[in-house]
């Protein structure tokens, strides 16, 4: 559940996204909400904060076909899983990404640590993005420290910095938080946006929905309620 508040005309809007790296429908649904953000004359009021879900906790930290992960978590064959891919690779096509069928798959806990730190420096949904673009179109693998400090520098932040996270835990306690906080809100699952802890999307919207829900967070004082 998420609740409602007055909403100052004109003030900075929160937008948060709990999502996971190799999760294809929080990819899909990025850049549905970048481009339903794009559409508005007032996009400039949106800050997007990403907050850490991990899908899979029990996910290996050794890296592995991203195949192997799925029939071990969903069991089935290859088929099911060419089948599956195929589906929602079939829709990233038709909006324009790009989705290779050969990635890797393992923990994200240490990725989301690096997201955090991202955040700290007003650059967690782009640093996000750049991770996320780069390995569903199977140019960049996340999970070696030398490429995710690469895409950090690329996104204006400290290199140096990514590594010393990798190497110890800090942030890990936001990281536990983060999915925690999610579920007392209502996730069952990612991407989950909530804007200004008034309005809850669950799954990818359309780029319509997201339009329609950041019109009414936008919005000015609404009566405080409770909604799902």
């Amino acid at each position: 559940m998420v609740e409602r508040a007055t909403q100052p005309e004109g003030s900075q809007v929160a937008v948060e996204v709990w999502s996971d790296l190799g999760c294809p429908w929080c990819y899909v649904g990025h850049h549905r909400l970048r481009t339903a953000m794009a559409q508005r004359p007032d996009a400039d009021r949106f800050d997007i904060r990403m907050r850490a879900f991990e899908l899979n906790p029990n996910a290996p930290q050794e890296p592995e076909p991203v195949e192997t992960a799925f029939i071990r978590t969903h069991g089935g064959t290859t088929a099911h899983f060419l089948r599956a891919e195929r589906q929602i690779q079939a829709l990233a096509h038709g909006e324009g990404l790009e989705f290779s069928l050969d990635r890797l798959s393992a923990s994200t806990f240490d990725l989301h640590r690096v997201v955090q730190y991202a955040g700290d420096q007003g650059r967690g949904f782009e640093f996000f993005s750049d991770l996320q673009d780069g390995y569903f179109a199977g140019t960049l693998n996340p999970y070696d420290s030398d490429t995710l400090a690469g895409v950090a520098e690329s996104a204006g932040l400290d290199g140096q910095r990514v590594r010393e996270i990798l190497a110890g835990d800090d942030y890990a306690e936001r990281v536990r938080a983060d999915r925690t906080e999610g579920l007392e809100l209502g996730a069952n699952g990612v991407p989950f946006v909530v804007l200004n802890r008034r309005v809850a999307a669950p799954g990818a919207q359309k780029v319509a929905g997201y339009g329609q829900l950041l019109e009414q967070a936008a919005a000015g004082p609404v009566p405080s309620e409770r909604v799902p």
